[in-house]
């Protein structure tokens, strides 16, 4: 994976990587607790790349899902400990965002 800071050996000016919109959110959470969210509060679930921000975040839902978002809420996920027949291993870490959408504005993830 790369990092999230990269820098210029010569001038030690650090840049950071530039995600698509597509790279950033990476799959909806539909889940019993966040289609009930969507239902009463408006807000949504995705999974999102590690290295986005959350103006980042907004920026890609307001283009791949044409909708007006208020406010995002991200949170660090660990991944949990899980027990294999050789030992013990993990499941991913991931990074989650709740976005509030604005207005009467609806996501279909159909």
């Amino acid at each position: 994976m790369s990092k999230k800071v990269a820098s210029n050996k010569k001038t030690g000016v650090k840049t950071k990587l530039k995600l698509e919109p597509h790279q950033i959110i990476l799959r909806p959470l539909v889940t019993e607790k966040g289609v009930y969210q969507s239902e009463v509060a408006n807000h949504y679930a995705f999974e999102v790349n590690p290295l986005a921000t959350k103006t980042e975040i907004k920026q890609a839902v307001q283009q791949l899902f044409d909708v007006e978002v208020g406010k995002v809420a991200t949170q660090n996920r660990k991944g949990k400990a899980r027990r294999y027949r050789q030992g013990i291993g993990h499941t991913k870490g991931m990074k989650k965002a709740i976005v509030r959408v604005k207005g009467d504005g609806r996501i279909d993830f159909v």
